[in-house]
């Protein structure tokens, strides 16, 4: 699940001709080119065997290269990478690296999706392959989570963004971009971004649309069922009721 994460967050490290992707030992830094924090990101790449010392090592390696450049950024973190002393003590060792913790987000699993519990709403589903369609995602995910416009556009709507394993796609209802969703592969399993939806069409079934239909394409493909995502507390229930399951959480944090 960190590795299909890592992948995706890539993503944002193409987005612009600034944009910069490091791999450093046991973190992986990515630069969005811009100064927003939640696209810039580092990740813990493996697991810390060792103590509180050993993460403020990764934390301060993160920070050198944000701060040589005056960006905030966020640190992305997989519970399970930690030992279990060290996942209560490290709330106040990011705290003294001068980061506090932004959200937590669990991580799901589905072996395959569960039955759709209700009728879903038609929706034409479209890959993400022009520029109308890089415009719709970055709307909205612009207007679902209150990302500045120019920023959602900026990287959203920019043609080489979309050129690696990060495919997008938007849900049209009645001729209207409503929906969204990404699909990131890596071995024999689908990670699942960027689920978003329009607040005026929320609870009518259009997110587990374009979910369903994008799991459907990838199986139809590539003949993978699994599934993984990471949960924002809206979400978690029909994520539940969809078959998916928490198996791990990820902690973000960020720069004051």
């Amino acid at each position: 699940m960190a590795e299909n994460l890592l992948e995706a967050l890539r993503f944002f490290g193409r987005a612009r001709a600034d944009a910069e992707i490091r791999d450093l030992p046991g973190v992986s830094l990515i630069f969005c080119g811009l100064n927003y924090a939640a696209f810039n990101a580092a990740l813990q790449a493996r697991p810390i065997d060792g103590d509180a010392h050993e993460l403020g090592r990764l934390i301060d390696i993160s920070a050198e290269h944000f701060h040589a450049r005056s960006l905030r950024w966020t640190y992305w973190l997989c519970e399970d990478y930690l030992k279990q002393s060290l996942r209560r003590e490290a709330p106040r060792v990011f705290k003294r690296h001068g980061l506090r913790q932004l959200t937590e987000a669990p991580g799901m699993y589905a072996e395959c999706l569960a039955p759709a519990k209700r009728s879903l709403p038609s929706l034409d589903v479209r890959p993400v392959a022009d520029e109308p369609t890089r415009g719709a995602f970055a709307e909205v995910m612009s207007t679902a989570f209150e990302i500045p416009h120019s920023v959602s556009l900026s990287v959203y709507g920019a043609e080489r963004a979309w050129k690696g394993t990060f495919q997008g796609y938007v849900g049209y209802s009645n001729g209207r971009a409503v929906t969204t969703t990404a699909a990131v592969i890596t071995g024999d399993v689908i990670g699942l971004y960027s689920v978003a939806t329009l607040p005026q069409h929320r609870r009518l079934g259009f997110a587990e649309a374009i979910m369903r239909e994008v799991v459907r394409q990838a199986q139809q493909t590539r003949g993978i069922s699994r599934t993984v995502l990471q949960a924002t507390s809206s979400g978690l229930s029909l994520y539940e009721a969809m078959g998916y399951r928490t198996v791990t959480s990820f902690n973000v944090f960020i720069s004051d």
